[in-house]
């Protein structure tokens, strides 16, 4: 009697290929999206663009919008900083301290985008204080960054993540961005966003003096 097939199999070359080649296809569509919408916000306003001209735009079908996001707000608020954060993060040197190593994590992570990634995080970001729902939207999702925030300052303290200590940390630095980010917005990008989180965050780290 043959054996039966074997279920816990390495995938193998042409298996990692393929899921790679689905792995971009599926990055570049979502970038198409949302390139589409903002493009589209930009030109008839936020309220005025449907999901269906956002589809129409970006060749594809309402219900492949909604696979890839799950609301209209979502196509303003979702990126990749989060985990870009937390990689610059988890690479700073161990005898950094906390707060230093975040603070050159920051640094580092927003001097990598390049002008188009920082125009597009601005008009962003200015969707996400003018719009009502996407402000929501917005707040909803600050508890994903503090989460992941939280977990790499967690894993290099060897703390726990959900500790009083870790979570008022990350807090203040939160804290201590969002302003540098309102200020950006403000001034419509005309000083440097990895200028003004830096020095928001040197404020902290200098201990808030006044």
């Amino acid at each position: 009697m043959s054996s039966p097939p074997r279920t816990d199999r390495n995938p193998g070359p042409s298996e990692h290929v393929a899921t790679s080649l689905r792995e971009r296809k599926k990055a570049k569509t979502r970038r198409t999206i949302q390139e589409q919408a903002l493009r589209l916000f930009a030109e008839r306003g936020y309220e005025a663009t449907t999901v269906e001209q956002i589809a129409e735009a970006a060749e594809i079908s309402p219900s492949t919008f909604f696979r890839y996001f799950p609301t209209k707000e979502d196509v303003v608020i979702q990126d990749d900083y989060d985990p870009l954060l937390v990689a610059a993060i988890l690479r700073q040197p161990a005898d950094l301290a906390p707060l230093s190593a975040v603070r050159a994590a920051f640094r580092s992570a927003f001097s990598e985008l390049a002008p188009e990634e920082l125009a597009q995080a601005l008009y962003r970001a200015k969707l996400s204080l003018s719009v009502p729902a996407v402000r929501v939207r917005t707040a909803e999702g600050l508890f994903t960054t503090i989460d992941g925030l939280a977990q790499a300052v967690a894993e290099r303290s060897d703390r726990d993540p959900d500790s009083p200590a870790v979570r008022t940390f990350v807090g203040a630095v939160m804290g201590a961005m969002l302003p540098a980010i309102f200020s950006w917005v403000e001034q419509d990008g005309a000083e440097p966003l990895p200028d003004l989180i830096d020095e928001a965050i040197g404020y902290l780290e200098a201990g808030l003096p006044i």
